[in-house]
């Protein structure tokens, strides 16, 4: 998913809808509808409307497209606990997508031919395995004495 769909995903999923959540930014509904219309050439987003978005809604998918989109992988740090069930949660979570990464790959191989779609599962279970791997770092490192 690009950046532009998930912000529009994102305002249209949020609690109370593209209505409510232009209140909470000061727009009408109408101008976040245009912002959040990956196809507008009027009422354009921005990095302030995007970050703004994120901040209310608490939802990180406009962040995470845009890191997969240049090939980064983002993770929040120091929200985790750092204690035994906090790295044993992780750890199951890494296997859990490990799981699904191989899963993918097998199927992508099993006909002996690869498309854009196959590479495209691929990818985003990568993204996805990265992404609990920082995590359980993060939480590791939290249990460090100092």
């Amino acid at each position: 998913m690009n950046y532009k769909d998930a912000f529009h995903r994102t305002v249209h999923e949020a609690p109370g809808g593209c209505e409510a959540l232009a209140v909470r930014l000061g727009y009408t509904a109408g101008l976040l509808r245009n912002k959040a219309n990956p196809n507008s050439t009027t009422n354009v987003l921005t990095m302030d409307d995007a970050s703004r978005v994120m901040e209310i809604t608490e939802n990180y998918d406009v962040l995470h497209a845009l890191a997969r989109q240049h090939g980064f992988v983002c993770t929040k740090l120091d929200e985790a606990p750092a204690c035994d069930m906090a790295v044993l949660e992780s750890v199951t979570g890494l296997w859990s997508k490990l799981g699904t990464f191989g899963n993918e790959i097998h199927q992508a191989l099993a006909d002996g031919k690869v498309d854009a779609k196959e590479v495209a599962a691929v990818d985003k279970a990568l993204f996805n395995l990265l992404q609990k791997a920082m995590q359980l770092r993060s939480r590791f490192k939290g249990m460090a004495e100092k």
